[in-house]
């Protein structure tokens, strides 16, 4: 039997269930995480990835939407550990924690209602292809700018923006969408943050430039900085600079480390996997899953041994 924590306890999923008439559904005022863990056979253990650094956010978030939850992070890595106990997960897997307001009225508005989480287990798998890389298109859709809904919040109604971008992409025979913010720069993917490389600097857009402040994307710095000695620098990225770069890459809790080989019909470099990407990934993939000691301190083991 599959369970999710549902509304203060473990329910089978099938009886976790909305009512139809829940405020946050009619406006998209829920806040949300994903969170994977991964699978180590050798080891016999699932491994949380960031588990900590995604409840700390999946809070702050929702204080910001007037939301308080009665739980500390603590106790929602609790939750989360034993909901994977339960479900006897032993494969990779996506955790998605969601914070709605539960009322049955109908008015738009962030206070005088009582917030509830649920968290729910996915079999997700690759979301884009890290193996090949993939092709992206810069959409047409701008990126929500931080006055109107702030791309840092991970919010239901925002990814609106994203799902317009990520639909015209596809259509248009790409895998994803590059999203320009109301400047006209480089903001993000449609659910990813970006990087480029030229003459051997990795360059990544800044907070400021309407973007998700990125789990994924501050342990890559990490990584760029201190296991491939390789510069970062966070600035604007102007448009035309995608068709110049040596290699671009998107990252995030789905796409993990995502190579793009090909910009609105231009190679990116030769086309292929451009080198920091490759060892970049190869080193992520392999802490993810517990096998670099320096970095276990990201993960969170699921079975007690």
């Amino acid at each position: 039997m599959e369970y999710a924590f549902f509304e203060g306890k473990f329910t089978p999923i099938e009886e976790a269930k909305i009512n139809i008439k829940t405020n946050s559904l009619h406006y998209g005022t829920a806040v949300f995480e994903g969170i994977r863990a991964y699978w180590n056979e050798k080891h016999e253990q699932l491994y949380i990835l960031f588990a900590r650094e995604h409840y700390q956010r999946l809070i702050k978030n929702c204080a910001s939407m007037f939301m308080e939850l009665p739980y500390g992070v603590e106790e929602l890595i609790d939750i989360t550990v034993e909901l994977l106990r339960r479900n006897q997960v032993r494969e990779d897997v996506y955790i998605r924690p969601i914070v709605y307001f539960k009322d049955l009225k109908l008015t738009p508005k962030l206070i005088d209602y009582t917030p509830e989480i649920a968290i729910y287990t996915y079999n997700f798998g690759r979301y884009l292809d890290t193996s090949k890389g993939i092709r992206v298109k810069v959409s047409s859709w701008r990126r929500n700018d931080d006055n109107s809904i702030p791309s840092r919040w991970k919010v239901a109604g925002a990814y609106v923006n994203s799902a317009l971008a990520k639909t015209e992409a596809l259509l248009s025979g790409y895998d994803e969408a590059i999203m320009l913010n109301q400047n006209g720069f480089v903001s993000e993917g449609s659910g990813e943050n970006i990087f480029i490389v030229r003459d051997g600097k990795v360059i990544t857009p800044a907070y400021s430039e309407h973007i998700l402040e990125g789990i994924t994307r501050s342990a890559v710095k990490k990584l760029l900085k201190n296991e491939l000695i390789v510069e970062v620098e966070e600035r604007p990225i102007a448009r035309s600079e995608l068709y110049y770069a040596d290699e671009i890459f998107m990252t995030g809790t789905a796409a993990e480390i995502t190579p793009v080989v090909e910009v609105d019909n231009r190679k990116v470099g030769d086309g292929q996997i451009g080198k920091i990407t490759k060892e970049l990934q190869e080193l992520y993939f392999r802490a993810v899953r517990g096998m670099v000691d320096r970095y276990m301190g990201w993960l969170i083991p699921v079975y007690e041994k």
